[in-house]
């Protein structure tokens, strides 16, 4: 197993860990639905999009930007510019491409079909970061491949964007509320779980805003940020509105969503 991997997955199991251990000795919000099939769910989906992915792109995002910077393609491996500047450049160009697509996956009918599968979750958890629908995954490690390549990022900054995507996500998921003294500070610069929660709301006009999954300046500087539901936290609904029954919660009925007639 390579070093990537084995990084990778042991920052991924130590924050879920500790988001998950946080969620059951302080969970902000109670659960509408059962924890262990809401779990099992989420988690059979996150392995088919390891699966999916890894079989359609091997070397996945850092295999793409080692494969770059051997062939001499992309900005920065035309460029004379400094590793560590265009390491830095190539994170922040990730991360706004990632925001880019997530505002896509909404507005866009076709993807939002496939993106409902995420949105579908009535108990918005650490768990709820590793639902998405394996062809939505299978198209955001396209759109990053191909980032990388054109930008010919340094392997470096990839590995780090990919973990600091993962870990920020199961963070801004996760099921709890930090200090109010701590809310207001955390989310100029990170995208608190508080923030989040109002892009997982079943009202449309509150889920269309707070699309960042990392920083919070991309909603900020497009005006796609909310501060706070309109009815507060107490009246925030989560999920979406035409499925607020235990159908989410199991697998088949998930993975089948995007297939299913719309009202």
């Amino acid at each position: 197993m390579s070093f990537e991997i084995l990084l990778r997955l042991g920052l991924f199991l130590g924050i879920l860990a500790v988001m998950a251990g946080w969620e059951a000795r302080a969970a902000a919000r109670p659960a509408a639905l059962p924890k262990r099939g809401r779990w099992l769910t989420n988690g059979a989906v996150a392995a088919l999009d390891m699966l999916v992915v890894r079989l359609l792109f091997p070397a996945a995002a850092v295999g793409a930007a080692v494969d770059a910077s051997a062939q001499g393609w992309g900005l920065f491996n035309l460029l004379p510019a400094p590793g560590w500047l265009a390491g830095i450049v190539a994170l922040a160009v990730l991360d706004l491409a990632i925001w880019g697509q997530h505002v896509a996956f909404h507005r866009v009918p076709l993807l939002w079909r496939l993106h409902k599968v995420h949105h579908a979750d009535r108990d918005v958890d650490v768990s709820t970061a590793l639902r998405f629908h394996p062809l939505e995954a299978a198209l955001s490690m396209l759109l990053k491949v191909a980032v990388v390549y054109a930008l010919g990022a340094p392997p470096w900054s990839v590995l780090a964007f990919e973990a600091l995507l993962n870990g920020c996500a199961m963070f801004n998921h996760s099921n709890v509320a930090l200090p109010a003294r701590w809310e207001a500070r955390v989310r100029r610069i990170l995208v608190t779980p508080e923030m989040h929660r109002i892009h997982h709301s079943v009202i449309r006009d509150e889920h269309d805003t707070n699309f960042g999954f990392s920083v919070s300046w991309w909603d900020r500087l497009s005006g796609l940020y909310s501060a706070e539901p309109r009815g507060g936290e107490a009246g925030l609904r989560l999920g979406l509105a035409e499925h607020q029954d235990a159908a989410p919660g199991r697998l088949m009925w998930t993975l089948a969503l995007p297939f299913r007639r719309t009202r």
